[in-house]
């Protein structure tokens, strides 16, 4: 069968919202944007766990440290499944480690922002979760099937997280002057990061059009972006917080809020490798890739000494 006709039968398939299991035929290019995409996906919740474990000992109270903790432990799970969704697509866990250590690998440029206060925690549960669960949600009908089933249970274990950071926040702002000062502080500070989370404008997102034709995704960065907005000003507003944006209004004709210009040279600049941790954040992934070198050739020594025994039996 030519690679024509295959490709028409693959296009079929996706506009009839027929998932693409592992074994199907599928495009090169498919294959290759999704192992991008996914890695990335994987990599960033890994990451993330980096700026919220820095707090987990300093949490004010042991509530606040045992939820906290099992956000963390979540976060690893969800790198967990995206991997090994990745997976199926013909590249291997060390492969993918391999390509963010040497920085060919992407990963969320929100976190390589440092989390300076206890109301930073609350920023990122809010903002930065909630913008992972309206990118994230369309994604359980992502065309990819391995991809689509692991998102289903993300996206409900990071409801959870965005309803813990904002139970955060709301405590901050009915408590002292100094605890609300602290609030707006970190918000003023994380809501422009988590407005680039969505990625670059569509006139400059390289892989928009195909992800969309392959209903990778199904809606563009810069619709996200304003249904973000659209939601979350709202939700400041119960929080007693003024939006860090001087053009924020609401437009009637359109039916959404306008907003400011997002500063896309500091976005490209931390893409690039040159944020506040980006460093940091890499250097201590490859400290921990290092040090588990042991536990990962005992557990595949242990798994050969299994299949061994099976075998003679």
């Amino acid at each position: 069968m030519d690679t024509q006709l295959l490709e028409t039968q693959f296009q079929d398939k996706i506009d009839q919202d027929i998932r693409i299991e592992p074994k199907d035929w599928m495009p090169e290019d498919y294959r290759k944007t999704l192992i991008r995409q996914i890695s990335q996906h994987a990599h960033s919740e890994i990451i993330g766990m980096l700026p919220e474990g820095n707090w987990i000992t300093r949490a004010p109270s042991l509530r606040r440290k045992a939820v906290l903790m099992a956000k963390v432990q979540d976060e690893a799970g969800h790198g967990l499944y995206l991997y090994s969704a990745a997976e199926t697509l013909g590249i291997s866990r060390d492969q993918m480690m391999e390509q963010l250590l040497s920085g060919k690998a992407k990963y969320s440029s929100i976190f390589n922002y440092p989390t300076l206060s206890w109301a930073d925690i609350g920023a990122v549960g809010w903002l930065v979760d909630g913008a992972a669960i309206m990118n994230q949600v369309p994604l359980c009908r992502t065309s990819y099937g391995p991809y689509a089933r692991a998102m289903v249970r993300v996206c409900k274990e990071e409801s959870f997280h965005q309803r813990q950071g904002y139970e955060i926040l709301l405590m901050l702002s009915k408590g002292t002057d100094a605890q609300r000062h602290m609030l707006q502080e970190a918000f003023n500070r994380w809501w422009w990061p988590a407005l680039m989370m969505f990625g670059p404008s569509d006139d400059n997102s390289p892989n928009t059009e195909k992800s969309m034709k392959w209903r990778i995704k199904r809606f563009t960065n810069d619709e996200l972006r304003q249904k973000f907005v659209d939601v979350t000003v709202e939700q400041a507003k119960i929080l007693g917080l003024t939006i860090p944006d001087p053009d924020l209004k609401w437009n009637e004709e359109r039916g959404h809020y306008d907003f400011g210009e997002i500063n896309w040279d500091e976005f490209w600049n931390v893409v690039k490798g040159n944020g506040p941790c980006n460093k940091e954040r890499l250097e201590t992934r490859q400290k921990a890739w290092d040090e588990g070198a042991w536990v990962r050739e005992a557990a595949v020594n242990f798994a050969e000494k299994r299949k061994a025994k099976t075998i003679a039996a």
